[in-house]
C-alpha cells in the first residue's frame, strides 16, 4: 500500500510500515512544517492513504 505519513506520527510507525514493504512518504523527511492543506493535497494527488494524529484533518476532508 502507499501511504503519506504526517510528521506528528512516530518514526517507529514509519519504519514498521517500510519493513513490511509499504511505500511510505514521511512528511518529516520530505517537507517538515508544511500546512495540513498541502499534506492532504499531496496524499490525494498521489492516491495515497494519509496517516496522521492531527484531528484537524477531519474538518479539511468534509
Amino acid at each position: 500500500m502507499n501511504f503519506v505519513v504526517d510528521e506528528g506520527v512516530d518514526l517507529q510507525i514509519v519504519k514498521a510500515l517500510r519493513k513490511k514493504r509499504h511505500d511510505v512518504l514521511y512528511i518529516a523527511e520530505l517537507a517538515s512544517g508544511i500546512t495540513d492543506d498541502l499534506v492532504l493535497q499531496y496524499a490525494n494527488q498521489q492516491d495515497r492513504i494519509l496517516i496522521t494524529r492531527d484531528k484537524d484533518f477531519g474538518e479539511l476532508v468534509y
